[in-house]
């Protein structure tokens, strides 16, 4: 990390950063989810953030493409502990559709490989159950320089 960085990170010992934003689940909304979080982790100084604004693009697009219901939006959240992972969470309303790790065989299929990316990224990721028939997607990343948790 840069002195920049960590001098960003150090401003309130101790304290958690979070940012969570609803956002309609539409094309729209999931770009707009990936602008938030380019922003918000740059505010942060977080040093892997061009890696973590894929994983929020990929959990975002996921959100709009499969996991959408007419008339419900989807939720990211951001939060990052200064000692330890940035967990991204993504929650949309189709508790029903979870992912799966795609079959590492077929790489040359046409849609499918995102998880991929997010598993390349994250030092972990999941699936948990939300309220009212929802999931949160999340994905854990330590970045370099800082301890998995």
């Amino acid at each position: 990390m840069s002195d920049v960085n960590q001098e960003t990170l150090r401003q309130v010992p101790g304290k958690a950063y979070l940012s969570i934003v609803q956002l309609s689940a539409t094309r729209r909304g999931a770009r707009l989810a990936r602008l938030l979080a380019e922003r918000q982790l740059a505010d942060w100084g977080v040093p892997f953030a061009d890696e973590a604004v894929l994983v929020v693009a990929e959990l975002a697009s996921n959100a709009v493409f499969h996991g959408r219901v007419p008339g419900r939006d989807f939720r990211l959240a951001l939060r990052l502990d200064p000692a330890g992972p940035l967990r991204i969470e993504v929650t949309d309303a189709r508790g029903d559709r979870l992912p799966r790790n795609p079959d590492p065989g077929t790489t040359d299929a046409e849609s499918g490989r995102g998880l991929l990316l997010v598993t390349a990224y994250a030092d972990r990721w999941g699936v948990d159950e939300a309220p009212a028939g929802c999931k949160t997607v999340w994905a854990e990343m330590s970045g370099p320089g800082r301890v998995p948790q």
